[in-house]
């Protein structure tokens, strides 16, 4: 399994949060936000991976310089902080940069989409969105039901939330009591109440990308990971893929 760790000064938790990944030698460490240097030696020390979540290519050339094992193409439509790059044009950069893991996301929901995604060059297929969506996830049930009313008109890119651009639900800005169309004109308040109230200050204002115009139910994990080896192999089959 893998643990997400957000390499940032604004991370209370990360000193912590490494020292028992460490301890329990979890296997891929996933880190974001800042190059992971002060991670990577220690994971590398107990045999672990290190990947890290990238926008842009400057941004892969500074984590590969850190020495990490692998790279992750957040690109446009992804869930989170995500970028503003076509995700076939930067797997394709990002896979030209190095012979490492390279892991693509951004508006995935489908087996399809994760035979897309090895065909523009990854080695693995990147979803989030979708998987909040089924009965296990421990998301509110509010929010899984948004996602499945969701179309990739209801998602909205802005940095008001956390100071970083990222891809959130209009609805549940809506319901914060915000116009969506209009967050740029208090800014700076928005980051006022988050040091205010801390990181729980937007707890309901969810995050999902792209790919929630995809999603229609609410399955079991498991049912959903049968259905996507079912797409993967039809559109395999369907593009003359062996």
């Amino acid at each position: 399994f893998a643990v997400n760790l957000i390499v940032h000064e604004s991370n209370p938790r990360l000193e912590s949060d490494l020292s028992v990944c460490v301890d329990h030698r979890v296997p891929v460490i996933i880190t974001s936000l800042q190059p992971p240097e002060r991670v990577v030696s220690r994971v590398h020390a107990y045999g672990g991976l290190v990947l890290h979540d990238v926008t842009t290519v400057r941004h892969a050339r500074k984590a590969i310089q850190q020495g990490v094992d692998g790279l992750i193409a957040v690109a446009a439509g992804a869930g989170g902080h995500a970028g503003t790059r076509s995700p076939f044009a930067l797997a394709r950069e990002l896979r030209a940069l190095t012979d490492g893991i390279v892991v693509l996301g951004g508006a995935i929901s489908t087996g399809g989409d994760v035979l897309a995604a090895r065909a523009a060059g990854a080695d693995l297929a990147y979803m989030g969105t979708r998987f909040i969506a089924t009965a296990e996830a421990e998301a509110p049930q509010d929010f899984k039901d948004m996602i499945v009313r969701a179309t990739s008109d209801d998602v909205v890119y802005t940095p008001y939330f956390s100071g970083v651009s990222g891809n959130f639900l209009r609805e549940s800005i809506q319901r914060a009591g915000l116009d969506p169309d209009r967050l740029g004109d208090a800014e700076g308040r928005s980051l006022e109440i988050a040091k205010e109230s801390g990181s729980r200050a937007w707890r309901d204002v969810w995050s999902a990308g792209h790919g929630a115009g995809a999603i229609d139910d609410i399955p079991t994990v498991a049912g959903l990971v049968e259905r996507l080896a079912r797409e993967f192999d039809d559109a395999r089959t369907a593009a003359g893929w062996r």
